[in-house]
């Protein structure tokens, strides 16, 4: 990718650079992330369609998922590298990335006590029998004849990657994971060797590293993924960062690089992937103030960073030396030679919704909500196979299943006309990219759009879709992606439905982001839906009444949201007041005329008034908007419905489904 002319458009970001031996072709380097595609420790085709998507892609570097070394930590969700079983597996996987010209580099880590499963950890080990702050799983405390059979297994472990043409490893020490625990003192209670003062928490981490640099020698890199601030009162804050940085630069023969992350095990665990509820790229400021401490040691620059523009930034006013990107070499693996060829719309720009992070959480393996095809064989470079007899297909719609069913048909050869209600596209994703966190969201549909214009799709939009205007369009085949609309709650009789007076969450959400008045009194949101653009609904109606009620029939709010993104929206919804009343239901309107709302418990039936209520309006479950099907199948053309409109689901469902009904149309 380098040649010895500057890159015209990022000339730090692809400039190469000397670590540990060897020479990264560029400063873009591809954050750990579990995948779940390995299996009984073996990788799976998907896992090394993923890796070689990302080296073929332009990264310089890539480093895996944690790799399964010691006798304690036998995962099988891990790759083998605990005895030479599974050397031939790790050479695999090397040899991909390496000939495509990129490095792999493997994760030394194991997760302690932490936790955020359901569920405890009964095999957990830590520095001390301390509760986790999130799972309350309380660890057997590791002895030091323990501490050193770990270090070694690790170094041996590390000894194999490099047989195995690993170029390196990554220590993961933050995170809140087990190296994160002996160096925190709020975890670290012990009174030998390994705990006390500063000197004594970080002897484990400190013997690690030069026991892997004595194992494996030089070329070898070994690189630090440190804790800053994570968030948990007695723990680690940003000056014990700095102490920790200052006693390690004296181990600066044995370690190539280090970077610093945010969060913990606790409810500071959502600081570990920022969101577009917060301020860009956040952590850049606090990483060049620790770089300070030793700016010899070259640092890596990490969070929120989603364009090549931040990279560059990055890198060239101080901060650090090398990027670190994770989420957004999911969306797009071929991130870096787009970057590089000034190619930045043709880039599928991660949205930061943490969707990834759920389907690992959840065990399906990894996906993403704006990328359909993670771990394809052909990822970085779809070129889809043409169809030999091309068709008319008619999408009806204008979201975000519309238009990847139709940029992906029209990709494959078919002539598609788009024909929806709306002028602007996106669909209810384009409501929620206007609401708060959710501009993002944008970068779906744009990318989407694009493509369909690129590729000759028609559009038709601005006119409501019927039946005959479809038919007139002279389809052989329509994709019905007409969404969903929100439903009437069993608590709203038909009469106050009628009214107009209890819109639903959208409706409102629509009016409120065209005012910016302040309503004094109190609006009731009932929350039936319990999905990320409900609580972001939350949030405006904040700003537009001086007092809201979220009031939900089940137990907690959030319930279908992801630990890590519910933990932010707590959050911020405590932090604007909002208060939130759970396991109720409305037990009737009859006396909002008094500014009055009844909600009754939904286990023993108590009522309670909810008073100063000027407004309520509800997030209710979807019913789809599928009228015409049956319409169009009677005329005799063959439709297949996608996304809200088969059934209400979500974003990743919507594109994936869509995407996987056009490669067949």
């Amino acid at each position: 990718m380098n040649g010895t002319v500057p890159n015209p458009h990022y000339p730090a970001l692809f400039s190469p650079v000397s670590l540990g031996g060897h020479t990264l072709r560029n400063r873009i380097i591809h954050a750990s992330i579990v995948t779940k595609y390995v299996v009984n420790h073996a990788p799976t085709e998907a896992l090394l369609n993923y890796y070689r998507s990302r080296a073929a892609g332009g990264a310089a570097a890539i480093i895996t998922e944690p790799v399964a070394m010691t006798a304690h930590n036998r995962i099988s969700s891990r790759l083998r590298a605990w005895d030479d079983g599974g050397l031939d597996d790790l050479k695999r996987a090397a040899d991909i990335v390496n000939g495509e010209g990129a490095l792999l580099l493997g994760q030394v880590q194991d997760s302690g006590r932490g936790r955020h499963s359901v569920g405890r950890n009964d095999g957990a080990v830590g520095a001390s029998a301390l509760p986790d702050d999130l799972s309350w799983t309380v660890p057997a405390a590791l002895s030091v004849m323990e501490i050193d059979d770990m270090i070694a297994d690790w170094a041996v472990g590390c000894a194999r990657l490099q047989s195995s043409g690993f170029a390196g490893v990554e220590i993961s020490a933050g995170h809140g994971h087990l190296f994160h625990q002996f160096l925190s003192p709020w975890s670290n209670r012990r009174e030998d060797d390994f705990g006390g003062d500063l000197t004594g928490r970080l002897r484990f981490l400190s013997q690690l590293i030069s026991a892997i640099r004595q194992e494996c020698g030089y070329p070898f890199i070994i690189g630090l993924k440190l804790p800053a601030e994570d968030g948990v009162e007695g723990g680690i804050d940003l000056a014990l960062a700095k102490e920790i940085a200052t006693q390690l630069a004296k181990q600066r023969a044995e370690f190539d690089s280090w970077t610093w992350v945010w969060g913990a095990h606790a409810r500071s665990l959502y600081k570990h992937l920022p969101d577009a509820h917060g301020e860009r790229h956040p952590y850049l400021s606090h990483i060049a103030e620790l770089r300070a401490v030793a700016p010899d040691i070259p640092t890596g620059a990490i969070g929120y960073i989603t364009d090549p523009n931040e990279c560059e930034t990055a890198l060239t006013d101080g901060t650090a030396d090398l990027v670190f990107l994770g989420r957004p070499l999911i969306t797009d693996p071929a991130f870096p030679i787009k970057s590089e060829q000034g190619r930045e719309a043709d880039i599928r720009y991660c949205v930061s919704c943490n969707t990834c992070w759920r389907s690992i959480i959840d065990g399906s393996g990894l996906a993403c909500d704006n990328n359909p095809r993670v771990g394809a064989a052909d990822e970085h470079n779809w070129r889809p196979d043409q169809v030999a007899s091309p068709k008319h297909i008619v999408v009806v719609g204008t979201g975000v299943a519309a238009l990847e069913a139709a940029h992906t048909a029209a990709r494959r050869g078919h002539r598609v006309t788009v024909a929806g209600d709306d002028a602007q596209v996106g669909g209810k994703t384009w409501l929620h990219a206007g609401l708060p966190g959710g501009e993002n969201l944008s970068s779906v549909y744009d990318y989407q759009y694009l493509m369909a214009k690129r590729h000759g799709c028609e559009f038709v939009l601005g006119r409501h879709a019927t039946a005959e205007d479809v038919l007139a369009l002279q389809p052989d085949e329509v994709v019905l992606a007409t969404g969903s609309r929100s439903g009437q709650p069993s608590w709203l009789s038909d009469e106050w439905a009628a009214s107009g007076l209890i819109p639903s969450a959208r409706e409102m959400a629509a009016t409120l982001l065209e005012r910016n008045d302040m309503t004094e009194g109190r609006v009731v949101l009932v929350d039936q839906d319990h999905s990320e653009m409900t609580y972001a609904i939350a949030e405006l109606l904040a700003a537009r009444f001086s007092a809201v009620t979220v009031v939900t029939s089940r137990e907690r709010i959030a319930h279908d949201v992801s630990l890590i993104n519910r933990q932010g929206i707590y959050q911020r919804l405590h932090d604007l007041g909002i208060e939130i009343l759970c396991n109720v239901e409305p037990a009737g309107l009859d006396a909002l005329e008094e500014g009055q709302l009844a909600v009754r418990n939904v286990y023993n039936g108590v009522i309670q008034r909810v008073e100063d209520v000027v407004a309520v309006t509800h997030a209710s479950s979807r019913i789809p908007n599928n009228e015409l099907q049956p319409i169009l199948e009677a005329a005799g053309i063959p439709v297949t419905a996608v996304g809200d409109c088969r059934a209400p689901r979500s974003l990743l469902a919507t594109t994936r489904e869509a995407y996987e009904v056009a490669c067949h149309v």
